[in-house]
């Protein structure tokens, strides 16, 4: 896991693919103690819309204000951290003059998201913060059915990315 802790950032910006809200309640919270005016929030089309919507919509419902986050619908057919990576440093954070981000993703997510975000925005200056993840938990993640198929996963992520994707 990397955790470069919480520091000053131009935005905070929160990966696709949590299905349980932990990824946007930390950017709220990150953001609510001033490391950062905005947070971006990407994901896929899903199939009622892009699951920034429904990102976007937890965190309202748990009490941050709609204003702190900014959308960044994917277009089809990204589907991986590498293609995200590329997409929102070319698409959104070159445009807009970010040059430090706070990413926030998944624990068991970092190392790889930060590396992958890193290589697609050389210029950017990236700092990463986790997010709990309810079901990995680094102290016993091989007791659980979900924490072995969640390590398991984010090393064949791993794998894949080394060989080029």
């Amino acid at each position: 896991m990397e955790d470069d802790g919480a520091q000053k950032a131009d935005c905070i910006l929160v990966l696709g693919g949590d299905g349980f809200g932990c990824r946007i309640v930390k950017a709220g919270q990150l953001a609510e103690q001033g490391y950062a005016p905005y947070v971006l929030v990407d994901g896929p089309r899903m199939l009622m819309g892009h699951e920034t919507d429904q990102t976007i919509a937890y965190a309202v419902g748990k009490g941050f204000p709609a204003s702190l986050f900014r959308a960044v619908p994917l277009p089809n057919p990204i589907d991986s951290t590498s293609e995200e990576s590329e997409y929102v440093a070319n698409n959104v954070l070159r445009p807009q003059h970010v040059h430090k981000v706070l990413l926030v993703t998944s624990n068991y997510h970092t190392r790889r998201a930060a590396r992958i975000l890193r290589r697609a925005a050389p210029w950017l200056a990236v700092d990463v913060v986790p997010a709990p993840d309810p079901y990995f938990k680094f102290d016993g993640w091989w007791k659980t059915r979900d924490g072995k198929k969640t390590f398991l996963f984010e090393w064949m992520k791993t794998i894949s990315e080394w060989w080029g994707d």
